[in-house]
């Protein structure tokens, strides 16, 4: 189990104090407990429309880079702020995202193509589809342009966009992205990676739910073959189920005392 910090998000006000003031030293700080929380790698998101991508998340980029040593998920759709950010990466980073909303997408996937990069694929098409099919359709379809563009499977993610339990068929698209995840498995040759936004799953929950919630449906996905997901490190109880999921998967050796 990939585990992706996705803290460095415009919800952050301390992380995003620091990208706006370009105080790089206290990004850097900030990044280095992530690496202490159990990060495998870490988003880094300094905008959610794109706007000061150019000039910001090659800034936020390179310190989080000096601070952690991690590899990176850049999350921008934003090709001139990638293409600066691409380079300052010590490793091949995750491109975060491609939907079937991107009116750029021929430009994005030259420059995952160009950098080999890797590419996450969202079934996404206005809102989130809420059938098994119709996620399966537009991740096909992307899947498709992406190998035409010379990105290979092993490089790819696949992200049937999960939804919070609580809104409205919630509890159907849970299902649905899960089934998505089995048949990505077992269809798809040469083998697709898996990923998900677990903090999507407990949008709107009490506070003391969110944990139990997020820990127990990252454990069900985790069943159905889930390579990697988007997780908030500093959350322990999820974080120990991350832990027992890579024991299980004989991934690490187990300790008693990591649960403690």
């Amino acid at each position: 189990m990939l585990v992706i910090a996705d803290n460095l998000n415009v919800r952050n006000a301390d992380y995003m104090e620091a990208v706006q003031k370009k105080d790089r030293k206290a990004i850097e700080t900030i990044a280095k407990n992530l690496v202490a929380k159990g990060a495998d790698l870490i988003n880094v998101q300094v905008s959610l429309d794109g706007s000061i991508d150019e000039d910001l998340l090659p800034l936020a980029a390179e310190a989080v880079q000096q601070g952690s040593g991690l590899p990176l998920c850049l999350d921008s759709r934003n090709v001139r702020a990638l293409s600066k950010a691409v380079p300052i990466c010590k490793e091949h980073p995750i491109i975060n995202y491609l939907s079937a909303d991107e009116k750029n997408a021929d430009e994005l996937l030259s420059l995952v193509s160009t950098t080999k990069s890797d590419l996450i694929l969202r079934a996404l098409k206005g809102t989130v589809p809420f059938t098994l099919e119709a996620k399966l359709l537009i991740i096909e379809d992307l899947l498709e342009h992406a190998n035409a563009a010379d990105i290979p499977n092993e490089r790819l993610f696949a992200d049937p966009s999960v939804v919070h339990v609580s809104k409205g068929m919630g509890q159907e698209h849970l299902l649905n992205a899960h089934e998505s995840i089995v048949v990505l498995h077992e269809m798809v040759d040469p083998p697709i990676n898996t990923v998900v936004w677990l903090s999507n799953v407990t949008t709107g929950l009490p506070k003391k739910l969110k944990s139990t919630v997020a820990s127990s449906y990252l454990s069900y996905l985790a069943g159905a073959g889930l390579h990697a997901a988007f997780i908030d490190v500093t959350d322990a109880d999820v974080m120990k189920a991350v832990y027992l999921i890579k024991t299980f998967r004989d991934e690490i050796t187990f300790a008693p005392a990591e649960l403690a």
